[in-house]
C-alpha cells in the first residue's frame, strides 16, 4: 500500500481574519473554510495547515516542512515582498514548493508586484480566491507524487 503524502499548508500573517478584513478583496470565507478546502483537495493526503503572524514562526515551520513534507503551499501574505528569511529557508527545501495567493498581486499595488517567495516556489497560483488554495493544493500534490518519494 502507498505511504500517504504528507503537506504542509502554511499562512502569514493576518489570514487568521479572513472573512473580517477588506472581504472585498479577500473574500468572506474564513481561514477554517480555507483549511477544510483544503483538507478535501488533498483527497487522503495528510494536511499540516498553520498560520502565524511573526515570521520567525514560519521560517520555523518551513524548516521542519524540510524534513516532514512531501510539498509545501505557502501563502506567505504581506511577508510574500518584504521577507528574505522566508526565501532563505524556501531555499533549503528539495520538495515543491506553491506559493498561493488569495488576490492577485500583480494587479494590486506597485509594493506587491514583487514576491522574494517566487524566487523559490515551483509554482505560483493567485486571483482565484479561496479556490486558489485548492489548486495549489492539488498541484502541490501532483509534483509530489510525480516526484516518486512516496505515494
Amino acid at each position: 500500500m502507498p505511504e500517504t503524502l504528507t503537506l504542509y499548508v502554511l499562512n502569514g500573517p493576518n489570514l487568521n481574519l479572513l472573512g473580517v478584513r477588506e472581504p472585498d478583496i479577500y473574500g468572506r470565507e474564513t481561514l477554517a473554510d480555507v483549511q477544510a478546502m483544503c483538507e478535501a483537495a488533498a483527497e487522503g493526503a495528510r494536511v499540516v495547515f498553520r498560520q502565524s503572524n511573526h515570521e520567525g514562526q514560519l521560517v520555523d515551520w518551513i524548516q521542519e516542512a524540510r524534513l516532514e513534507a512531501d510539498a509545501l503551499v505557502i501563502n506567505p501574505a504581506a511577508f510574500t515582498h518584504t521577507s528574505v528569511a522566508l526565501l532563505d529557508a524556501l531555499k533549503t527545501l528539495s520538495i515543491p514548493v506553491v506559493e498561493c495567493h488569495l488576490s492577485n498581486p500583480a494587479a494590486r499595488e506597485a509594493f506587491r508586484h514583487h514576491s522574494y517567495v517566487s524566487l523559490a516556489a515551483t509554482g505560483v497560483i493567485a486571483g482565484f480566491g479561496p479556490r486558489s488554495y485548492e489548486l495549489a493544493v492539488r498541484a502541490a500534490l501532483d509534483l509530489a507524487r510525480r516526484a516518486g518519494t512516496k505515494g
